[in-house]
């Protein structure tokens, strides 16, 4: 999957997928939900994929970090509802993963997200090779 400027994504290009439930919380003053609660769930679906139960990507003793987020706004979210979160990994390095996200309200591409996330070690707080595991997890990703 090669990241673009489209509004042409659909759900079903993503690999991973899950979804959210819009509060009334999450609305503006213009009744839309707010653009900050994109990113929560552009989380929804990154922690959704990196905790996975049968295909989890830490170890014990790792954890990942955020160390780049470009999260670009396409079209408005109305609460009530659900949104679909799909997750695809776009390169995976020694110690970090890409991710390319697209955020999803009635079949309509709401947002696109492009993440990098670096694999620590939670005692140096160092970056630390990605475990063979979850290499093995995220080939099929």
């Amino acid at each position: 999957m090669t990241a673009g400027v489209t509004k042409d994504w659909t759900l079903e290009q993503f690999p991973h997928r899950t979804y959210d439930k819009l509060r009334y919380a999450d609305t503006d003053r213009q009744g839309h939900v707010n653009n900050a609660v994109f990113s929560t769930f552009i989380e929804t679906g990154r922690v959704e994929l990196i905790y996975d139960s049968e295909a989890p990507l830490t170890s014990p003793d790792t954890s990942f970090v955020i160390v780049n987020l470009n999260l670009q706004l396409r079209a408005e979210i109305r609460w009530p509802g659900t949104v679909d979160i799909g997750t695809a990994v776009t390169r995976v390095g020694n110690s970090s993963i890409q991710l390319y996200q697209g955020i999803f309200q009635d079949g309509v591409c709401c947002a696109t997200a492009e993440t990098v996330i670096v694999c620590v070690d939670d005692n140096t707080q160092r970056p630390t090779r990605l475990p063979d595991t979850a290499r093995e997890n995220l080939a099929r990703l």
